[in-house]
């Protein structure tokens, strides 16, 4: 049989006698100190919130210590700048001393819900027959209805302009040509 509970926004997983080490707690050394379950394993599981509200599991606070020193050093290089500072987080050490289940309050509520249509028909027929009936209720005029918020009426599409007379597109004149390069002419040679 075992647990989940969750403690400072964490969750731990937590047996009968275990011992855990958590952010600290504002309790007293020797109080008792109720966890937050979020899951339960028992005969079955239960992680629905309106069964985990009957389950109760219990701890113990053991002792207040402090965490471990963290050291912080910041460093760039070439500019002359550093800083060290440190941390020590301050827990709580609990140990778990009960993990209740659901509470067998089941079986009593069955049997009396039995007793009860019984009683219930009993007393139910008795004050009808000793009050008078009662008269219908007059009923009230019905408020008078605001007008609802008027909508924005859907937007026409614009009109649309009379197109400004179109010049004629000029004519595309072809691309000058380029004269063909000349070659050089060949030299005539005189046999005479």
């Amino acid at each position: 049989m075992y647990a989940v509970v969750e403690s400072g926004g964490k969750q731990y997983r937590v047996e009968e006698g275990t011992v855990l080490v958590v952010d600290r707690l504002k309790a007293e050394q020797g109080d008792k100190v109720a966890l937050r379950p979020v899951m339960f394993s028992g005969d079955e599981v239960v992680a629905t919130a309106k069964d985990l509200e009957k389950i109760k599991i219990e701890a113990t606070v053991t002792e207040h210590l402090r965490g471990d020193k963290i050291k912080v050093f910041k460093y760039k290089a070439k500019k002359g700048y550093s800083r060290r500072a440190g941390h020590r987080a301050e827990l709580t050490r609990l140990e778990v001393t009960s993990l209740g289940g659901k509470k067998k309050a089941a079986p009593k509520k069955a049997a009396a819900k039995k007793d009860e249509p019984k009683a219930e028909t009993a007393t139910k027929a008795a004050p009808a027959e000793k009050a008078p009936a009662k008269k219908p209720a007059a009923k009230k005029p019905a408020a008078e209805k605001k007008p609802a918020a008027k909508k924005p009426a859907a937007k026409k599409p614009a009109a649309k302009k009379p197109a400004a007379e179109k010049k004629p597109a000029a004519a595309k004149k072809p691309a000058a040509k380029k004269p063909a390069a000349k070659k050089p002419a060949a030299k005539k040679e005189d046999d005479n």
